[in-house]
């Protein structure tokens, strides 16, 4: 059974920092694109950043760039989102998932592509 697991949500005041984790079990994360996304209710997911086989192949949302970095450890099956220089408007439930071998901007943009979601966790930034 697979299994993706989200950790590191809390609350922070603007400027902060998170580190989000994701740990997934039951399918082999090495050769996947992994994605971060984020909904808050009422609106729809959005993508974060994504990330394939190396630190190089990453790509990131347009309201995250520069803020937020995405790194994966295949070693643990387990990918990150540093989260630096929070905003209120990055309070939202963040999703971890694993799709195919297509990522990028492609993937970011098209959530069909990730057949794997977790449960979310919350990430609340006040001002």
């Amino acid at each position: 059974q697979v299994q993706l697991m989200e950790s590191g949500g809390g609350s922070v005041q603007a400027r902060g920092r998170l580190r989000l984790s994701c740990a997934a079990s039951g399918l082999t994360f090495s050769s996947r694109c992994v994605g971060w996304f984020r909904q808050v209710p009422g609106k729809e997911r959005e993508g974060v950043a994504v990330i394939y086989t190396g630190a190089f192949s990453t790509y990131y949302g347009d309201s995250v760039r520069g803020r937020f970095t995405i790194s994966r450890d295949n070693a643990k099956n387990t990918a990150y989102l540093q989260m630096n220089n929070l905003k209120p408007e990055d309070t939202a439930t963040y999703y971890c998932a694993a799709g195919g071998t297509v990522c990028g901007y492609t993937a970011l943009h098209d959530q069909k592509r990730f057949d794997y979601w977790g449960q979310g966790t919350q990430v609340t930034v006040s001002s």
